[in-house]
């Protein structure tokens, strides 16, 4: 009803759980996809991970609790695009689903910082061989990309850097690219998952 309420807005489908949204999808466009975390048959992770195998081009929306659900950096991995609280107010919720569309990050980035301190026993460890989506990137990439994953906005980055702050949009866009990642909070992910950022002890 809340989605339905907007007029550039329009419910496409909806599913029960996340074997139905698989299916649905499959042959049901659509540009955001609202996925619950704990569904019964598949849950939102797995079927986020089976629509990005798939190449669905959805952007995925995680709803979770957080605090009570551990489920929430699986499912940034597996492809998608923001998370949201369940209690998020309506227009959170509406804005987020306008900002996920048009390829922003929805969560702030030192919000995601603190989440995925959080589930820091789900990060590699130890040795590891270098991430070959790192190769292709220049020094000043790779800067920028560290300071992304530490939760800096580009105003802020700009100002660290001593740069523009439409120059940072270019790096990030570039980052973006040769890194195959959707949006901010992918580079947030490969950042950790890459061993560039610890989490905070």
């Amino acid at each position: 009803m809340l989605v339905e309420s907007q007029p550039d807005m329009e419910v496409v489908g909806e599913a029960a759980d996340g074997l139905d949204a698989v299916e649905r999808l499959s042959v049901t466009g659509a540009d955001v996809v609202l996925m619950d975390v704990r569904m019964p048959r598949m849950d939102g992770v797995a079927a986020t991970r089976a629509l990005t195998e798939r190449g669905v081009t959805a952007r995925v929306v995680v709803l979770t609790t957080f605090d009570l659900d551990e489920y929430v950096y699986a499912g940034l991995r597996a492809g998608a695009s923001a998370f949201l609280l369940k209690d998020a107010p309506p227009e959170v919720l509406l804005s987020a689903i306008r900002d996920v569309h048009r390829g922003d990050a929805v969560v702030a980035p030192s919000a995601t910082r603190r989440m995925l301190d959080r589930f820091a026993d789900q990060l590699p460890d130890d040795e590891q061989p270098p991430d070959p989506r790192l190769e292709a990137l220049t020094d000043r990439e790779r800067e920028v990309l560290l300071l992304v994953a530490q939760g800096l906005s580009n105003t802020e980055i700009a100002g660290s850097l001593f740069v523009a702050e439409p120059t940072v949009k270019t790096h990030i866009g570039r980052l973006l690219s040769k890194t195959g990642s959707r949006d901010r909070v992918q580079l947030v992910v490969l950042a950790y998952d890459a061993g560039l950022v610890r989490p905070a002890p």
